[in-house]
């Protein structure tokens, strides 16, 4: 994952989870600062050549092809960057993220989305079992729940993963 708090980016991508229109909306605390927040993890993958990976969720209340399932304005994919489309809360259950980030050679995770309690900890959970090195940037994922949010990215996480905020993550993948 990290030598001396750098992200050794050949070996790295970012996973963006659930940052669309109505989940931002209404479950993010603060959609400005969570959608600012990940737009600086984005801008500093793109800009260190680390493969950004959208995943968004279709499905429940998302089956239907509606704006409030577009992925956030703030938060459009780059020419060539992927998008996979889930079901399921973890994108490890009904996508081919697993075998697609292992023909990437990909070892470390870079996790962000909406929500902390949702997507963010299926994927810690399932990622860490595929014994994937995980960082979680913390203010670029959200919760309804703020006190969630909190035992999960101070308490939980840590366990499992190395939880960074998204100026941290830019000087690990900076190296500076």
């Amino acid at each position: 994952m990290s030598t001396d708090n750098q992200v050794q980016v050949e070996n790295a991508a970012v996973v963006i989870m659930d940052f669309q229109e109505d989940i931002v909306g209404t479950v993010a605390r603060n959609p400005e600062r969570v959608v600012d927040r990940a737009n600086s993890v984005l801008q500093s993958a793109r800009d260190n050549g680390v493969p950004v990976i959208y995943v968004v969720h279709h499905g429940g209340r998302f089956a239907d092809d509606t704006p409030g399932r577009a992925i956030h304005r703030g938060l459009s994919p780059a020419t060539g960057e992927m998008v996979l489309v889930k079901t399921k809360t973890s994108p490890f259950s009904t996508t081919g993220i697993d075998v697609l980030l292992r023909q990437m050679r990909v070892d470390t995770l870079i996790l962000l989305g909406v929500a902390t309690s949702g997507c963010v900890l299926s994927t810690v959970r399932w990622a860490f079992d595929l014994e994937y090195k995980l960082i979680v940037v913390e203010d670029a994922c959200d919760d309804a729940d703020e006190q969630v949010h909190e035992v999960l990215t101070q308490k939980i996480y840590p366990r499992q993963s190395t939880v960074v905020t998204a100026d941290e993550l830019g000087q690990m993948i900076s190296g500076g």
